[in-house]
């Protein structure tokens, strides 16, 4: 019986990175020229900032209300489906030709983003529990980053394709329009995976556990004040796309092409740093042992703003590497951390608290770092420094509590 569980929670995992994957070729895709595309329209540093910080914070300040009833109704897949199909607002984006439409467009989708994440990462947390929560996250994190390779490579082949020069806000729009099969390949898959794992609780409920606390824990709250301190210095790439193309460190073709690139690291971090966190657990025989890992969050944070910002090439390329580092790691502990600190009738409503704290944190470090952007560049670089700084004594208080 145990096998069959196990097997049935690796087809959903595996089903749910289908829907990541053909999901990210979706948003990923816009995501890799959001903020050049803002640019063509007329939008400064200011607003490009200003913009993506908003999108993430709705998308995550949504999650804690969407977390929260997903709970309360237990009807997760409804989320799901509901929050996959707002998808609808990237293809749209080939219609705008104002940056306010688009920036009404690019929020809304983080908003679909924020209805469905609380309720389906419960669903996934579940299956993990059968095959490690780190291997299972980083399995459909890997998956994932394929779509989001192929996403922001539509984009980097049709600027190719069109020729060299620089690109205006109709080529931009030529190519949101290739999105639109994607969208409807998503929602199939999406739908496909409720119809082969419609109650997928017994997969958690079959494993065998201690009696679970009814609240939640002092280590989520201490994780959630480190996630959030060490994610508001963490830049967005959105700004960074600004910044390369404005400072001519990168074309408008090759800013996609090495978003590719970073999501394949992504990918590969996912994995490896996956693997590592439940070496880790079993370790230290402690369902909470994994946490040692997340000292590598500032660490390979700081080294972003440090090469970003200098003006040389290779270091540009190189910064947008690290970030899908540590993009691949905030995609896989952060969520698998998440699974083991919370009790399974509070999980949603977890994900949705730690959710809105990385969004409010993200909106409040992409705003300030875009009007720092049109001050002084270094301030932004100083900024991100301090806050990853402030990250370790917090995470030495965690580990403290453990």
């Amino acid at each position: 019986m145990m096998e069959a569980y196990k097997k049935k929670a690796l087809q959903l995992i595996v089903l749910f990175g289908f829907v990541s994957l053909f999901g990210d070729i979706v948003y990923e895709g816009a995501r890799s020229v959001n903020g050049p595309y803002l640019g063509t329209l007329g939008a400064n540093a200011a607003l490009v900032g200003f913009i993506a910080g908003l999108g993430e914070f709705v998308g995550y300040a949504i999650r804690l209300i969407s977390g929260y009833f997903s709970d309360k109704t237990k009807a997760y897949w409804t989320f799901t489906i509901l929050g996959y199909g707002m998808l609808l607002s990237v293809p749209l984006l080939s219609l705008t030709g104002y940056w306010q439409m688009a920036a009404v467009l690019i929020v809304m989708e983080r908003l679909g983003k924020a209805l469905r994440s609380p309720a389906k990462d419960t669903i996934v947390s579940q299956a993990t529990k059968q095959v490690g929560t780190g291997f299972g996250f980083g399995l459909q994190e890997a998956m994932d980053q394929i779509g989001a390779i192929a996403g922001p490579l539509i984009f980097a082949g049709y600027f190719v394709f069109t020729g060299n020069g620089q690109k205006n806000s109709g080529d931009y729009q030529h190519a949101y329009g290739l999105l639109w099969v994607p969208f409807f390949i998503v929602m199939a898959c999406v739908v496909f995976a409720y119809i082969k794992v419609p109650h997928p609780e017994v997969l958690e409920s079959s494993t065998v556990k201690a009696k679970e606390p009814d609240r939640l824990t002092k280590i989520f709250w201490l994780y959630t004040i480190f996630t959030f301190v060490t994610t508001l210095g963490f830049i967005n790439f959105a700004l960074l796309g600004f910044h390369f193309k404005q400072q001519n460190l990168m074309s408008d073709a090759e800013i996609p092409f090495v978003y590719a690139i970073a999501m394949g690291i992504d990918g590969a971090a996912a994995l490896f740093f996956g693997r590592w966190y439940d070496i880790l657990k079993a370790r230290h025989k402690n369902e909470k042992g994994g946490i040692d890992i997340l000292w590598t969050i500032p660490f390979f944070s700081l080294a972003v703003p440090a090469m970003a910002f200098v003006p040389n090439h290779s270091l540009a390329v190189a910064s947008v590497l690290v970030w899908g580092i540590v993009m691949g790691i905030h995609e896989t502990i952060m969520k698998a951390v998440i699974a083991d600190i919370t009790p399974l009738r509070k999980r949603g409503t977890g994900y949705g608290i730690f959710n809105t704290s990385y969004g409010l944190a993200v909106f409040i470090g992409s705003a300030v770092m875009g009007m720092l952007y049109d001050i002084s560049l270094p301030l932004v670089a100083v900024v991100a420094v301090i806050a990853q700084l402030a990250a370790i004594p917090v995470f030495l208080l965690m580990k403290k509590e453990l």
